[in-house]
């Protein structure tokens, strides 16, 4: 509800913002600040952006919206809409046809394919879209109208929008910040929906009593002392209640001439203030709007909802209704009720056997196959009916087919509840237990799977529901055990001759056994997916190869088996892809983006996690923050294990800074959990980061034994692919400790096993180890072709500590050349916030008689910046968007345009996208030096 001010400058209370007249609010200049910067940066083409207000019910989040659209129009904005209902929540893409729709009707610019993943999303066509179709779809359609204008996309009551469209949305705002779109969404505290979001909610709070009281003063002027004050007491600071408890009071009583009632409760309680209020409404006025509330909805527009009120009255009370400012009918025929509260009081005041029978009425109202009646016909239903139960079964797994496994989930919750047989009922509960997995729903899904536990599950669905059960075990209770215990009898029974599919269900049970067997190396998982190698695709071939043995060139067979997919197997194989490649631990990132479009958080998920690890390994350490992010969506949405995961990359972001506390703190919250749960590719993770934090402080002995623990020199076990990335520390180590023979021994093992061969890092690692560990009179020729190796330039960490060892190398033979390679490091090293290896550089070149400067300023108006404004341009050149920028640094967006704004003409350019030029002296970051560079024949010392 609204907090409209009176300003002093006219009588309506508007003054001019930015050329356009736009009312203010009352107590609400943060949030219209907030609002007006992201137009802003929408408008100038720095960035697009999401806000998501969150608030109790009545605080005035639909007003924050209302007046974020008018501001928009003022600037030209292209506006869509799209508005929960809590009668739509279980019809997928519901609420994204209401934004999408007639943007999908005008477009020129979609594919064949994205406008038939829509129009099959929506209903209009038959097919079942894959994930990935529908969210870059949508994505398109978006692109497509911010290239025309500005776009806002507004979406109230989040709390009450679809599953479905509430993870496209969700997938959207993670994608917006490259265009000139805005999405700003509404949600209460408790919303489902808005847990999908990444972005920072703005709470949206109470006024405070002096803007209360301004409110309050505006909108009725004549309330008496007394009123005003039991008023401003009872509503605290909600802009609804300060609304709507005046109506409440007599004449009499609000001019304070008769006692007031009593006191008003607040909140949850509010509903019930509307619920009194509505006991005055007459029975034939509360059916109706019973049956208006229950189809609020633009798809019962037209009046179609009507035909179920049979009353020839039907439009005098519309009249009434209205007159009472209940409710109105808008011009298609919908009833538009005066806030969501009135909705939900009219809905909650009416009894079980009220609402039966209007939705009774609505069922009949519609075709008979609506799918709208199928969900009137099951909310009216109170006995058992298989032949109900049977149609929304079948209705339910049609949703999942096209895309929308939440709200077919719960359509198979509610078939199960009126199955008249329990086997009926359990095989429905797993059904929606597996559904709602897969649509995201993982605490629900664990209800489900206990619920389960206490009953009979019939043996045919027994796979189904053991992936079920594992698939809560290891995402939500970080637990493997039952991954052996389950699934290989499960792949036994799946792989059977004649054996029922479930619809894949080996290729996924495949995965999450590789999964648990990857992370605790578990034998008899090996035996089980060995057994049924030739039972999956060749992505799970491939896959279960990386984790075991991954000779040579399986990154290459990585590439060919992702650019053979089509885009229906993109979704099912995404998960095994992405595995792979972290079993290579080297990034992949046309694959990662290819999965993108899927907006299931499970997949998103394992994106996530491999943009994570890619930051680290490519050099964008400013993005380390990012981690423990997407750890707080993973620990909010249920999946604690890629909550632990989150984790452990951003150790290695800890590790590679020599940031020992950090680390320290991390291995407190990691370890324990991952001890429990035997997860050995955790714990061996740590050990290795335990000892490159110690390699950053040059404390040799410590890292070598860390490395030592786990695998000694020389030998490489197998079923660990992980330990062939160890060889450049274990071998730095082995050289700083004089163990040389040690070091040669392992850099034979790797020769022997092939590692350089493995994937383009590897092939690098090698290298550099091999220069480490060379005699004399080899080292100029292997670090020579170690800087040689293609790629080199990718892994900008890696490659500064190469030319650390080779500029001390240099030196140290009194050489040519030392300096350049030593500058080259300790800028790369400052970049990345290394701040033990940046000394050990500069002692380097001091050493050589150098003065050891910052990094190489590039224009002279770099010297200028202060270090909060150089923090704030290294920021912004990674990619990041000003708010992006403005939570890591606890800025609001609009400051952090403003300091922009200073740095650009500091710098001497006019664009975001030539600060990395300018903060890097000119060369690209991460660029590899010319050859005559870094060879020992140069001029220069």
């Amino acid at each position: 509800m609204g907090a409209w001010g009176v300003g002093g400058e006219n009588p309506r209370g508007t003054r001019v913002v930015d050329g356009g007249r736009v009312p203010v609010l009352v107590g609400r200049q943060r949030e219209t600040e907030l609002l007006t910067a992201a137009l802003v940066q929408a408008v100038d083409g720095a960035s697009g952006s999401t806000v998501l207000l969150r608030g109790e019910a009545g605080v005035g989040k639909s007003t924050l919206l209302a007046w974020v659209e008018r501001a928009a129009r003022e600037r030209g904005f292209t506006v869509l809409r799209a508005v929960g209902s809590e009668a739509e929540t279980d019809l997928a893409f519901g609420a994204l046809h209401q934004a999408f729709w007639a943007p999908l009707q005008r477009s020129t610019a979609l594919s064949a394919h994205q406008r038939e993943a829509l129009e099959s999303a929506f209903g209009v066509r038959p097919g079942a879209p894959s994930g990935l179709a529908v969210g870059a779809a949508a994505l398109a359609l978006l692109e497509e109208a911010a290239r025309a204008a500005p776009t806002l996309l507004l979406l109230d009551d989040l709390h009450w929008i679809d599953s479905s469209s509430a993870t496209v949305y969700a997938f959207l705002h993670r994608r917006c910040a490259e265009q000139r779109v805005v999405i700003v969404g509404a949600t209460r505290p408790d919303g489902p929906a808005a847990r999908l979001w990444s972005a920072e909610a703005v709470d949206v709070r109470a006024l405070p009593r002096t803007d209360a009281a301004l409110l309050l003063g505006s909108r009725y002027p004549e309330l008496a002392p007394p009123a005003r004050d039991r008023v401003l007491a009872e509503a605290a600071g909600n802009a609804l209640a300060l609304v709507e408890l005046p109506r409440q009071l007599a004449a009499a009583q609000q001019r304070g001439a008769a006692p007031l009632p009593e006191r008003l409760p607040l909140g949850r309680k509010l509903e019930r203030m509307f619920t009194e209020r509505l006991g005055a409404v007459p029975p034939e006025a509360g059916r109706l709007l019973l049956l208006g509330a229950l189809a609020a909805s633009p798809d019962f527009g037209s009046g179609e909802w009507l035909s179920a009120v049979a009353d020839e009255n039907a439009r005098e009370i519309l009249e009434r209704i209205e007159a009472d400012g209940l409710a109105r009918l808008d011009p298609a025929g919908q009833l538009v009720f005066r806030h969501p509260l009135v909705r939900t009081a009219v809905v909650s005041a009416a009894s079980d056997t009220a609402r039966r029978e209007a939705h009774r009425a609505l069922s009949d109202a519609l075709a008979p196959g609506d799918p709208r009646r199928l969900v009137h016909e099951a909310a009216a239903a109170l006995l058992p009916d298989e032949d109900l139960a049977h149609r929304l079964q079948e209705a339910g797994r049609d949703l999942a087919r096209r895309g929308g496994d939440a709200e077919g989930a719960l359509l198979l919750e509610r078939a199960a509840t009126l199955s008249p047989s329990s086997c009926e009922r359990a095989r429905r509960l797993t059904w929606a237990a597996v559904m709602s997995a897969h649509g995201g729903q993982l605490r629900h899904t664990a209800a489900l799977v206990e619920d389960l536990k206490a009953s009979t599950v019939p043996e045919d669905v027994a796979p189904l529901f053991a992936y079920a059960v594992v698939y809560v075990d290891q995402s939500h209770h970080v637990d493997f055990e039952s991954s052996s215990a389950l699934l290989p009898a499960a792949l036994d029974a799946l792989t059977a001759p004649g054996a029922e599919s479930f619809g894949g269900l080996v290729e996924q049970a495949y995965f999450k056994l590789l999964l648990a067997a990857s992370y605790t190396d578990d034998p008899w998982a090996w035996q089980a997916l060995e057994r049924h190698r030739e039972n999956v695709s060749e992505a799970g071939r491939l896959c279960l190869r990386a984790w075991t043995d991954p000779g040579p060139d399986t990154a290459a067979a990585l590439r060919a088996a992702a650019a053979d997919l089509s885009a229906e197997q993109e979704a099912g194989a995404a998960w095994l892809l992405l595995w792979t490649a972290s079993a290579l631990d080297c990034p992949e990132g046309d694959l990662w983006r290819r999965f993108t479009g899927l907006h299931g958080y499970a997949t998103q998920g394992s994106v996530a996690k491999a943009r994570c690890h890619q930051d680290f390994l490519l050099g964008q350490w400013d993005r380390a923050a990012v981690c423990l992010r997407e750890a707080g969506i993973a620990e909010e949405l249920g999946y604690r294990t890629n909550a632990l995961v989150f984790r452990l990359y951003h150790a290695h972001f800890l590790a590679g800074r020599g940031d020992e506390d950090g680390l320290r703190e991390i291995e407190q919250a990691v370890r324990p959990t991952a001890t429990r749960a035997r997860m050995r590719y955790v714990l061996d993770r740590l050990s290795h980061l335990r000892g490159l934090a110690a390699l950053a402080h040059r404390r040799y002995e410590e890292a070598y034994a860390h490395f030592c623990e786990l695998t000694p020199p020389g030998h490489l076990p197998g079923g660990r692919p992980w330990h062939h990335t160890l060889v450049l520390d274990l071998v730095t180590a082995a050289v700083h400790t004089g163990r040389h023979e040690e070091a040669r021994q392992h850099l034979a093992a790797g020769r022997a096993a092939r590692s350089a061969e493995i994937s383009g890092r590897h092939a690098f690692l090698f290298a550099a180890a091999t220069a480490l560990a060379a005699d004399d009179d080899e080292a100029d020729a292997a670090y020579r072709a170690a800087y040689a190796v293609p790629g080199t330039e990718r892994w900008a960490f890696d490659l500064a500590r190469l030319r650390l060892a080779h500029g001390g190398w240099l030196r140290r033979r009194h050489r040519p050349g030392a300096r350049e390679p030593l500058r080259a490091a300790h800028h790369v090293f400052r970049r990345l916030r290394a701040e033990p290896w940046a000394r050990w550089c500069e002692e380097e070149l001091r050493a050589a008689g150098d003065s050891a400067a910052l990094p190489p300023a590039g224009p002279a108006g770099l010297t200028g910046l202060t270090g909060h404004e150089l923090r704030i341009a290294r920021l912004a050149a990674t990619g990041l968007t000003n708010k992006e920028i403005g939570r890591e640094l606890q800025l609001s967006p609009r400051t952090v345009g403003a300091h922009l704004y200073r740095i650009f003409p500091k710098l001497g350019i006019t664009s975001r996208a030539a600060l990395a030029h300018a903060l890097d002296g000119g060369r690209p970051a991460g660029t590899a030096l010319p050859p005559t560079a870094v060879e020992p024949g140069s001029q220069m010392t």
